[in-house]
């Protein structure tokens, strides 16, 4: 026999049946859910590539051309879990490199922009202009004919009948509506619809308005008057006004809600509110009217026929929930209400339902399918988000403020390694037309087809099927928390695709605030008598190690290393010591060791935050910090009202025990901070967007803190620490949130380095800002100090006499250089990152040297030598 024929055959992995296929792919196929019976269907459709979901769906407009939607469009039903369909990925990315691929890659930016329906404007932008120049031609005449045509209408019912006139985009300018001259031609002018033209002159126009004075209902939407004139200015020259731009005013009585009733319209404008019954109102849509309170007018006795009554989108924040439920339980006929749920009539549709018995259908539910679930109800029926954007903007930008309505995402991972920058992606133009339903007909999965039977040959697909019978032209929805309740936040989730109500996530973000700013905990102060650990005999001290700095820079003659962990007096390990290694290594609890019980209360960042709200509540060196998976209706609430007031609004999501800013971003976008959700638990921080700069350059500090007692608490500050600077130029610019070298520091440790002393930094420091460094220093030194204090009033059980640890400390300054906590970093960490860039330390007498650094930690914990520290 040969040596060729001896060899083992190469190993091949190839898909080439089915039974390949169920293996390779067996965890993935539960991953996704795919019901058993289609697993041989997606095998055929994936290996032969077939793509017949346009055979099978249309891709409609809707929302006004806004949104699209998935429709089955075949003669036959489909039955649920009959097939499955394949989706193409139309667009796959990292997070960091989205900006720079829609700019870089040909058409994608164009492709992605009609897919969001945010090229609205680039493509009616030939069919506009041909209007424009129409209109134009025509110009103060066209309109002129239609104002003629109605003031003809109006003579021939009589010289006492109301006017409605309907002007919308016309192309109407300040000095077209002065020739109009409306008040003279329709002195009963109780409706004008100015909508989308171009006024601009407040000055002029509302005079010319505000000789209307008759006027009821005004409409002057997308008009550049709005920039610069208030509603105050309008309201203050319509007396009797009482809708504006679709909504309620202070003045709203009868004929609003007529309007909102069908009763009084551009058929019938209803000059006198004699002529205008309430009582004959069965249906009275208010949504969306952002009514405060309630008219008066709206009372049992004015609408005693009202059945159904809609007042979803509105604060109703000037009534109390009791008030409105006792107001609706008088109107005996109301059998229909949609309202927002949380809401101002409550949290729960049951309790909605306990006190209005006479309600048959709560948000198109009915009342008694709501009794038997007994659950919150999820609203489906929410207003959705619809993507904003200004024409100044490139396809590109309005693409990244959008894109967070249609992502997806998925994690690779193999038997040897688990990717931490988690990829997104966009479905191709029919799997992004599937909108969102609590009660969804299809499901749908990320899918990585791997035809050569490894990971490096994967084809990432989405994958979708019915899971129950869906007819013809009848919708196809998915579930877009798919698999999440309330347990998991599901109705504040549902905030990052559509309008939730503002007023309820409000009321939890002040409830939260008053939680906080009634704690503090006034930390009792000990003397700490931590004191040498070295052998009376004068013996060095043993340490095993498992760290490769420790182990080259320790040198001092007072220790000395082993490799046996039984033989050592102290364990300076890397690996998370537990109670199950402490057993198999032969470790006992008199060994001293790098690592405190507990010591996840500072080092994780949801945990930080909580121990020191837990000690201090809101101290001003802490941002404003939620933890996203339990506070995000509080963090939205903090969001809405920063939003109300015009206040800044940009955050940080921070995973929770992850370095070096792996899945970090900055964000102002709320549904981008809430989609982030689904890489993994995060904190959300309230970012500094006024960081102290150092020429034009973001930086923060690395502290070192020694720590030899909790309870106690004895802690040290190492003379040395070091500054991390930003690469590039500080910039709020929208686009330069995916710079990374911009916004973040560490790139010492990662990328392009940029170094400097820590002397020269300070020296430099002082002359361009003209402060004293050693004060700002001092107020890091006691916020530092309170960090610790909160672990120890809040966690006494970190306490172990047989445990000494560094910690990081990072510090930011703000424009006012007071400094802010970032995080703490634990002390494997600490340890080696202290490798990095030893020349930019420094302590009084200049730079230290890797060598001496170490052993300055190892002799402040283990000898009581404090050269080169200061106690806290």
């Amino acid at each position: 026999m040969s040596p060729a024929a001896a060899a083992p055959a190469p190993c091949d992995d190839r898909i080439r049946t089915f039974e390949d296929f169920a293996r390779v792919h067996q965890f993935l196929l539960i991953a996704a859910g795919v019901p058993p019976s289609l697993h041989r269907r997606l095998y055929r459709k994936l290996a032969d590539e077939v793509f017949d979901g346009g055979e099978r769906f249309s891709v409609e407009p809707c929302e006004e051309g806004r949104q699209r939607r998935l429709v089955l469009a075949s003669d036959t039903a489909l039955r649920g879990e009959s097939d499955v369909f394949l989706v193409d990925h139309a667009w796959s990315f990292r997070l960091s490199d989205a900006l720079k691929q829609l700019r870089e890659v040909p058409g994608l930016a164009e492709r992605m922009a009609a897919l969001m329906c945010v090229d609205l404007d680039r493509r009616t932008e030939v069919e506009e202009s041909d209007e424009q120049g129409s209109e134009n031609g025509g110009g103060l005449e066209h309109v002129l004919q239609v104002v003629e045509k109605e003031r003809i209408r109006v003579q021939e019912s009589g010289s006492d009948v109301a006017a409605w006139l309907e002007l919308e985009e016309l192309g109407i300018d300040d000095d077209m509506l002065v020739a109009l001259d409306l008040s003279a031609n329709f002195p009963n002018l109780v409706a004008l619809n100015l909508w989308g033209n171009k006024l601009q002159d407040p000055e002029k126009v509302m005079r010319e308005i505000g000789k209307c004075g008759r006027l009821k209902a005004l409409w002057l939407n997308e008009n550049p008057i709005l920039n610069q004139c208030t509603e105050k200015d309008v309201l203050d020259g319509l007396p009797e006004l009482e809708i504006y731009n679709s909504h309620f005013t202070r003045k709203a009585r009868e004929w609003a809600l007529g309007f909102c009733g069908d009763m009084v319209g551009a058929e019938n404008p209803c000059l006198s509110v004699g002529n205008i019954s309430l009582d004959n109102i069965v249906t009275l849509d208010l949504s969306d009217r952002c009514i405060h309170k309630l008219p008066e007018v709206f009372s049992p006795s004015k609408l005693s026929s009202l059945s159904k009554l809609n007042i979803r989108g509105n604060p109703l924040d000037e009534m109390s929930g009791d008030d409105l439920l006792k107001l609706f339980s008088g109107l005996t006929q109301l059998e229909e209400l949609e309202v927002d749920i949380p809401g101002p009539l409550g949290d729960s549709a049951i309790s909605i339902l306990e006190s209005l018995p006479s309600i048959n259908l709560l948000n198109g539910v009915n009342a008694s399918t709501i009794v038997e679930n007994a659950k919150h109800v999820v609203d489906s029926a929410l207003k959705p988000r619809i993507p904003e954007w200004s024409p100044e903007e490139s396809l590109a930008e309005r693409v990244i403020g959008a894109m967070w309505l249609y992502l997806m995402t998925y994690r690779l991972a193999d038997e040897e390694k688990f990717d931490e920058t988690p990829i997104w992606y966009v479905m191709d133009e029919l799997g992004s037309a599937m909108r969102h339903s609590d009660d969804a007909n299809f499901r749908i999965s990320p899918f990585l087809f791997m035809p050569e039977g490894k990971l490096a040959s994967a084809i990432s697909y989405t994958i979708l099927w019915p899971i129950c019978d869906v007819h013809t032209g009848e919708e196809c929805t998915r579930d877009f928390l798919f698999g999440i309740g309330e347990d998991k936040q599901r109705s504040a989730r549902l905030t990052a695709w559509f309008h939730t109500p503002e007023k309820y996530f409000i009321q939890e973000f002040r409830k939260y605030q008053e939680q906080l700013q009634s704690t503090s905990i006034c930390p009792a102060e000990e003397a700490p008598s931590t004191k040498s650990v070295r052998p009376s005999d004068g013996r060095p001290l043993r340490v095993f190690t498992d760290i490769p700095q420790v182990e080259e820079f320790l040198t001092r003659p007072e220790f000395v290393l082993t490799t046996d962990p039984k033989d050592a007096d102290i364990i300076w390990a890397g690996m998370q010591i537990d109670s199950e290694l402490k057993s198999s290594l032969g470790l006992t609890d008199q060994q001293y060791m790098n690592q405190f019980p507990f010591e996840a209360c500072l080092v994780m960042k949801h945990h930080l935050a909580d121990t020191i709200h837990r000690a201090w509540g809101s101290p001003e060196w802490l941002q404003p910090t939620y933890n996203l998976e339990t506070h995000l209706s509080q963090l939205i609430g903090d969001y809405s009202v920063r939003k109300r007031d015009g206040k800044d609004n940009l955050w940080i999501m921070k995973p929770w025990n992850m370095a070096r800013t792996i899945d970090t971003t900055v964000s102002g976008d709320l549904s981008a901070i809430i989609r982030l959700m689904e890489t993994g638990p995060k904190i959300c921080q309230k970012y500094i967007e006024c960081p102290a700069l150092f020429q034009g350059r973001k930086f923060d500090l690395r502290y070192i803190v020694l720590v030899r007692s909790i309870c106690p608490l004895d802690i040290l500050l190492c003379d040395v620490f070091w500054v991390r600077l930003a690469n590039n130029q500080y910039t709020l610019e929208k686009t330069s949130l995916f710079e990374y070298e911009t916004h973040f520091t560490v790139m010492n440790y990662n990328g392009r380095m940029n170094h400097m002393n820590t002397p020269e930094f300070v020296k430099a420091f002082e002359k361009e800002h003209q402060v004293k460094w050693l004060e700002i220093h001092e107020s890091i030194r006691i916020m530092i100090r309170r960090v610790f204090e909160s672990a120890s009033a809040v966690h006494p059980e970190m306490q172990n006499s047989f445990c000494r640890a560094i910690y990081g400390v990072d510090v930011m300054l703000d424009d006012k250089f007071k400094p802010k906590i970032l995080e703490v970093t634990y002390c494997p960490d600490c340890t080696r990152a202290c490798q990095y860039d030893t020349q930019a330390l420094v302590g009084s007498q200049g730079p230290i040297k890797g060598s001496d650094f170490f052993n300055t930690v190892f002799g402040c914990l283990f000898l009581d030598d404090l050269t080169n520290v200061s106690p806290l």
